[in-house]
């Protein structure tokens, strides 16, 4: 599917420079700092902002008010037609979206990498039967990058924690599959993760020579797939499904249920059918009355997480149980750090996260 409508910014009077501070974040209740370092962060923006400096190189402004309106209108069909369009979005959503992830995915490793961490010898309690030993990845929704962009950095994070003369972490298979043609930005931001960032001539020569891409090409692996999961069923998407070890729906899930609760009902059924014993499924979402569904009208609402628990849990112990709640958070944010340099405005993110294990 496409993905769900962003909350919307006030609109600025004048145009963002080419390059300044990342929005500072607003003061909010105490949390955790993030787990990634900003030095990583920084790196991950400008993954982003490499990929995608021609647009940047211009006023962006009046392309990011067309693809809100068009979103806005929930007009996905103009909002991701065409190349122009899918940059903006990813140049604007999916670079913040991709710190948010990765800071989610490394504070999820125990559960998400248990064999890499072992091998890492990090201090990280894991489960004994923890099942993820294919780095199999299929991230539904996933066409505008930042899971992809997000992963790179964990695997970045497993590698430098390996240390010198360490096993390297096996390689990372990364599965995108959206309803719209990503395909040009999934590339985009794949070449940038395993090619060195681009120097100017002038640069040093210690520069240069400590110059060197995010990740070794050979350790991560990236295809896009476009399917439209909730009305069709190729082989070629059933074996995607078939083969991951994890499966992840960010910010997705709930533009599924929007467009129709019993396909997505259904299609959870079948996606039920198809992961392997131990597969997990991660599903981040906006919190809160941002996820709320309507039923029959609007005489019902009924929360997100009530609809996926009742489908995963409640159904299943009906039979026999076939899937288990290990991990969820109901409100977590991730706030940006004001020293991040980007070239337009940032925003914190804040999400709720339930993640299942196939039993």
């Amino acid at each position: 599917m496409a993905p769900p409508r962003p909350r919307w910014e006030a609109n600025k009077k004048q145009a963002a420079p080419k390059t300044q501070k990342v929005q500072k974040p607003k003061i909010f209740a105490e949390a955790p700092p993030p787990s990634i370092p900003l030095e990583l962060q920084q790196l991950l923006l400008n993954i982003f902002k490499n990929s995608f400096s021609e647009r940047f190189a211009t006023d962006i402004k009046p392309l990011l008010q067309e693809v809100k309106g068009h979103l806005y209108n929930r007009d996905f069909a103009t909002a991701f037609g065409k190349d122009e369009y899918l940059e903006t979005y990813a140049a604007r959503w999916s670079a913040s979206r991709a710190l948010g992830y990765a800071d989610l995915f490394w504070d999820l490793r125990a559960h998400l990498w248990p064999n890499e961490l072992n091998s890492a010898n990090l201090d990280v309690e894991t489960s004994e039967d923890a099942p993820v030993k294919r780095r199999e990845i299929v991230c539904l929704g996933g066409g505008a990058g930042a899971e992809l962009v997000a992963l790179a950095g964990v695997q970045k994070m497993l590698s430098d924690a390996n240390g010198h003369g360490c096993t390297t972490p096996s390689s990372l298979n990364a599965r995108a599959v959206d309803v719209a043609d990503w395909s040009s930005i999934i590339e985009q931001l794949a070449q940038n993760v395993v090619k060195a960032p681009p120097l100017s001539k002038y640069a040093s020569a210690a520069l240069q020579a400590a110059n060197g891409a995010l990740i070794e090409p050979s350790s991560f692996n990236v295809s896009f797939h476009q399917h439209d999961i909730l009305n069709e069923e190729s082989s070629k998407l059933l074996k995607l499904l078939r083969e991951a070890g994890l499966v992840t729906l960010m910010f997705t899930l709930n533009e599924l249920y929007s467009t129709s609760m019993s396909l997505t009902q259904k299609f959870l059924l079948n996606l039920t059918a198809l992961l392997p014993t131990g597969a997990l499924l991660l599903v981040v979402d906006s919190p809160g009355s941002y996820s709320t569904i309507t039923l029959n009208g609007a005489e019902k609402k009924y929360p997100m997480q009530w609809l996926l628990n009742h489908t995963l849990l409640t159904q299943s112990r009906k039979e026999e149980a076939k899937w288990e709640k290990i991990h969820e958070d109901e409100s977590r944010w991730f706030r940006l750090g004001p020293t991040l340099q980007y070239p337009i405005e940032l925003e914190n993110m804040r999400m709720q996260l339930h993640l299942y294990r196939r039993v």
